[in-house]
């Protein structure tokens, strides 16, 4: 969630693309970052630091989906307009409930209207980019799902590592692999969204 995305942003400069997709895995270089500041400090302001961007990097990603057909280096200001405006209610909102379900929903809606988009750009658009679209989505909401058991199931999933060998109950630590898994499935899916940018949809 570091170091891949950093090279993406370096490459998408070297290739002229547009600001988006260089924001996107500079997003994502940020996340990963947030994230280990938070799970090395178990602070309060690092938490926030990996949670918010959450949000963020997940708006720059349905800019680029609602934009993938739009010409190069156009800005559709509306929903850029749209997008600041949400994260700026999701953050000043949970800095005052610093409620984890409300921030779990808000990005919950990020992801939904990700796979809606995804959905429809590979069943009526580009069908040839069903195989990319589908193992970016399936990869990221496999993970999403881990994280939510995790959530859910913590208490009993450490009684359950308690009871069983070491080697088994490393595979059961659903927290690590929704960052795997995540990482993994928020790279493919920037891959996916300037696929979508190319003539044809990737197609030549």
């Amino acid at each position: 969630m570091i170091i891949p995305p950093i090279f993406g942003a370096i490459q998408s400069v070297r290739d002229g693309l547009e600001k988006r997709y260089i924001a996107s895995y500079l997003a994502l270089t940020v996340v990963g970052m947030g994230s280990w500041c938070f799970h090395m400090t178990l602070k309060y302001e690092m938490q926030l630091l990996d949670e918010l961007p959450m949000i963020y990097s997940c708006c720059i990603f349905v800019y680029c989906m609602f934009e993938c057909f739009k010409s190069k280096n156009s800005v559709n200001y509306h929903l850029l307009f749209a997008l600041v405006l949400f994260s700026l209610i999701v953050t000043t909102v949970y800095l005052k409930v610093k409620e984890p379900i409300f921030h779990q929903v808000m990005y919950g809606m990020l992801v939904f209207t990700l796979v809606l988009r995804s959905i429809y750009i590979v069943t009526w658009v580009y069908p040839w980019l069903r195989g990319l679209g589908y193992t970016s989505l399936g990869v990221f909401l496999f993970g999403f799902l881990l994280w939510n058991i995790d959530n859910i199931f913590c208490v009993s999933l450490r009684n359950f590592r308690k009871k069983v060998p070491p080697i088994i109950g490393v595979t059961t630590q659903f927290h690590a692999w929704w960052h795997i898994l995540t990482g993994l499935g928020s790279y493919l899916h920037i891959l996916f969204s300037f696929l979508l940018m190319c003539p044809g949809g990737g197609s030549r």
